[in-house]
């Protein structure tokens, strides 16, 4: 079993867990001090305990949201990506039937 220290709010917490999720632990660690950080950037300081409660009512909503469906930020940005290349097709197989079509006016 590993040992992972994480540093949330400044503050140093061991974490125990399987040597195959060390990296992880420590990424998600980090994942949470950095939204510890911006929260406090909103909010101003408060205790380590409110702070806590604030954090996990962040991430219950996340992830009620993925529970229900809602697309995750990336994914919305990679449906737009999606939509805004299907458009340029259908953009430009109208053109290209457009300008077939006038290409046919001019002929008669």
């Amino acid at each position: 079993m590993a040992v992972v220290t994480v540093t949330i709010n400044g503050r140093l917490y061991d974490i125990g867990c399987d040597d195959s999720q060390a990296a992880r632990v420590q990424a998600l660690g980090r994942d949470i001090d950095s939204r510890a950080q911006n929260l406090l950037t909103s909010v101003g300081v408060v205790s380590d305990s409110r702070l806590l409660v604030m954090l996990c009512l962040m991430l219950a909503d996340e992830l009620a949201d993925a529970r229900e469906g809602a697309p995750a930020p990336a994914r919305v940005a990679a449906i737009g990506d999606d939509i805004d290349a299907r458009l340029a097709s259908a953009i430009e197989a109208l053109t290209n039937r457009l300008t077939a079509v006038a290409d046919t006016l001019e002929q008669d």
